[in-house]
């Protein structure tokens, strides 16, 4: 065989995976469809949009909110191509990065479509419809996720007027009006990033609460802060059709539990109803590898039903999220390498990047409540703590949930400017089983915004001391 691993796919998971392979002394080879490394991630997802988040919402602090400040700026103009050559800048320094591991850790790379033939062989198919066959000991597959569309309703998505987030970073104007199909991370964040330059921002949403599986609480308040930035949200709203006219598209939706239907129309309409696992070409059926709902069936161990076949990522069970894909990557190599590959799903972060940021780790108490768990809270105000009133950053809150017998840490769930920098501590604490007193008893630098997580978790077992 010529490798030890062949990597399908060089998105977070796939790349990390290639990465800690060869670092382990794997002889490691990629291949990739797209002709830059880094997946959907690094190309036309978490790196792109997150340089058109900052971007805006600096864009929007000079001016509404330098003023508060003793800053005067006057009214600031948008250059709306020039915000997306900064983003393609930061795509191509963190792709070419990539790149660079790659040559680094001496992984070799193939360009093109990669189809299993069987058990240590991929077949890749080039641009040019010419064929290669590469042979390893052990396959991953780490071919990520694509656009899912919405249930039951067809929508041509064109990536001008009807787009799904790839079309929703490269617009090449602000529409006056965007309708985002979606009230999920993907269809927040891009809908903000418009609202800010200036697009008038309905989000229409399936559910009864925005942010799916985030906890209720934090949902509500959210929803209440985009409200006031303006962004108008129809909860529990079915799309029953999209159509495209004459210089836009009109949507029609109509309540979940009956009544009657309303139409808007809208210069761009978003999709952003979630992703699918990306399996295409990859000759699954053929080579007998078992399928769960659309997913690759593995066991605890990452392995499919064929030997030496791996899969992680957002094609396997769980969140589809780079960081989780990041550490089964990892797990994934060890596993290969001999070592024991291990990933505590029980402390996987969830980071909403708009304004202010929405982050989550562990349970919610609404999960709690349905495993009949007794658990104490802990919460404090952003409007109480020092730095947040000096950055004009105060809404939101962090609650902290720890059981009520053990004081172990079993969730924490922030609103607030950075949260997805906060969050961690959290994390970190629970990874070691740490309790909401070992988090309190920790001194915290002053004046930060990581005291309100410390005063949280006073909360929790006693009293906070600045509330």
């Amino acid at each position: 065989m010529a490798y030890d691993v062949i990597v399908i796919g060089s998105g977070p998971g796939g790349y990390v995976c290639a990465i800690k392979a060869a670092q382990l002394g794997l002889k490691t080879a990629v291949i990739e469809k797209r002709e830059t490394f880094g997946g959907t991630c690094l190309n036309i997802g978490c790196i792109p949009s997150k340089a058109l988040l900052h971007a805006s919402e600096e864009f929007h602090k000079a001016g509404h909110e330098f003023g508060e400040l003793g800053i005067k700026v006057g009214t600031p103009e948008l250059d709306l191509s020039e915000m997306m050559v900064h983003k393609d800048k930061v795509v191509k320094s963190n792709v070419d990065g990539v790149q660079f591991l790659f040559k680094k850790n001496k992984i070799d790379s193939f360009h093109g479509t990669g189809r299993i033939a069987g058990q240590g062989q991929v077949i890749v198919t080039k641009e040019d419809g010419s064929e290669e066959t590469v042979e390893g000991k052990n396959i991953v597959i780490a071919t990520g996720s694509d656009v899912a569309g919405i249930p039951g309703v067809e929508v041509d998505i064109d990536e001008k007027i009807i787009v799904s987030s790839t079309g929703g970073i490269a617009l090449d104007k602000v529409p006056e009006r965007m309708i985002v199909v979606g009230g999920g991370v993907i269809g927040l964040e891009l809908g903000s990033v418009w609202k800010r330059l200036g697009a008038d921002v309905t989000v229409i949403e399936y559910l009864p609460k925005i942010l799916g599986g985030m906890d209720g609480e934090l949902s509500k308040q959210f929803q209440k802060l985009l409200k006031k930035q303006g962004v108008d949200v129809r909860l529990s709203s079915k799309v029953t059709g999209v159509e495209k006219g004459d210089g836009g598209a009109a949507v029609t939706f109509e309540p979940v539990d009956g009544g009657d239907a309303e139409n808007l129309d809208a210069d761009i309409v978003l999709i952003s109803t979630g992703r699918r696992p990306y399996t295409d070409a990859l000759g699954l059926d053929e080579a007998g590898i078992e399928t769960d709902r659309g997913r690759v069936a593995i066991d605890d161990h990452f392995r499919t039903n064929i030997e030496g076949i791996y899969a992680l990522g957002d094609v396997v069970r769980g969140p589809m999220l780079a960081h989780k894909a990041e550490d089964e990557g990892i797990a994934v190599a060890e596993i290969i390498a001999g070592q024991s590959g291990h990933v505590n799903y029980d402390v996987i972060p969830s980071v909403v990047y708009t304004a202010p940021e929405v982050a989550s780790v562990g349970k919610t108490e609404e999960e709690l409540k349905d495993a009949g768990v007794d658990y104490n809270v802990g919460k404090f105000s952003f409007s109480a703590n020092g730095r947040s009133r000096a950055m004009l950053t105060t809404d939101g809150f962090v609650k902290v949930l720890a059981d009520k017998t053990t004081d172990r840490v079993l969730g924490v769930h922030i609103l607030g400017h950075n949260a997805g920098e906060m969050i961690h501590e959290a994390a970190v604490l629970m990874e070691f089983s740490g309790s909401s007193e070992d988090l309190a008893r920790t001194c915290h630098a002053h004046p930060t915004m990581s005291e309100a997580v410390r005063e949280a978790a006073f909360a929790c077992f006693a009293k906070p001391i600045h509330s």
